[in-house]
């Protein structure tokens, strides 16, 4: 058992003082007294079981508070330990949030269908630590590292194309993601780049950023996401938002080279099926088992030393109120 405020436990100084100052008070006749003129009736006095009572609610008190000092040191016990396997990897999604993300080659279109089956592969794997980066023109941060699956998903939700200045930076995404691996001691670091374009702007090359990644010891999985060929795209016109087939330009090439330096592998996803596909081959492979032997689980104690105070108060009213101290 250890004690979360150990220093609150100078207060138990106190009862100590008091229960001193009792017994001094009690050795040297300092009680309150009256004058009788006979002390017959009083020779007894002491002597009987029930005059022994009249000490206890004193004492009683003095427990009373001492409990309540050790229930707020708050103690814990720690004797208990649990067998934890975690798969121990971390894992950020550098997702493209251009303008051409709003194709409607997926259902509903590809920004939508990627964030729903992100979020599909984030609830199947609830021991990882992961985060999101989104890219356009240029890159930021969405959601650190972290294990809180309820504001990871929330976060996700809120990716749209809007967000930044329009645009195809890979390079800044993909390096912004490799910086919030930089510091991780995980067994195994992950990025999931996932865009529909070419590399159009941005001040670091994709090339650049994937050596850096390398250098790093993250693995980089790379999907290209469009249908082949055309794909219908959402056009403002003086009439409205009307459908209009576009071609869809994906450097392949450029993708495959990145998965390749970093240890990764390539994917291609040209409808929403295809695309669950990729992320539960992605969820097989990055299985890396760690064991914790001695994890420690905590049990707050201190529930126990209050309630043993309450009783303790108790006790002594119940005393007070059947005995009555005799001067």
């Amino acid at each position: 058992m250890f004690f979360e405020y150990p220093k609150l436990l100078f207060l138990l100084l106190i009862p100590l003082l008091l229960l001193l100052l009792y017994i001094v008070r009690e050795c040297l006749g300092m009680r309150p007294h009256l004058r009788v003129s006979k002390h017959y009736a009083w020779t007894r006095k002491g002597k009987t079981p029930l005059s022994l009572l009249v000490h206890l609610p004193f004492l009683l008190r003095i427990a009373a508070y001492s409990l309540i000092v050790v229930a707020m040191a708050r103690p814990r016990s720690s004797s208990q330990v649990e067998k934890v396997d975690t798969e121990g990897i971390d894992i950020v999604f550098a997702m493209d949030v251009s303008t051409s993300m709003l194709a409607r080659d997926f259902t509903p279109d590809r920004i939508s269908a990627a964030k729903d089956i992100a979020i599909e592969f984030i609830a199947q794997r609830p021991s990882d630590r992961m985060g999101i980066v989104v890219f356009a023109g240029e890159s930021f941060t969405q959601c650190p590292l972290t294990t809180d699956r309820a504001t990871l998903i929330n976060l996700m939700k809120d990716v749209q194309t809007d967000l930044i200045e329009d645009g195809t930076a890979i390079g800044n995404g993909l390096a912004t993601a490799v910086s919030r691996l930089s510091t991780s001691d995980a067994p195994s670091r992950v990025i999931i780049l996932l865009t529909d374009g070419v590399n159009n702007s941005g001040e670091i090359t994709p090339l650049t950023a994937a050596q850096i990644a390398q250098t790093y010891g993250v693995r980089v999985y790379t999907i290209g996401i469009g249908a082949n060929g055309v794909a219908p795209y959402p056009v403002v016109t003086p009439w409205g938002i009307e459908t209009k087939n576009m071609k869809v330009e994906l450097d392949e090439d450029l993708l495959k080279q990145i998965a390749t330096s970093t240890g990764g592998r390539y994917f291609r996803a040209t409808d929403n099926t295809k695309l669950a596909e990729i992320y539960a081959e992605i969820n097989q492979m990055e299985k890396a088992k760690v064991s914790i032997d001695s994890f420690p689980v905590y049990k707050e104690l201190f529930a126990k030393y209050a309630l043993w105070a309450l009783v303790c108060l108790l006790v002594s009213v119940f005393i007070q109120l059947i005995i009555r101290r005799l001067p």
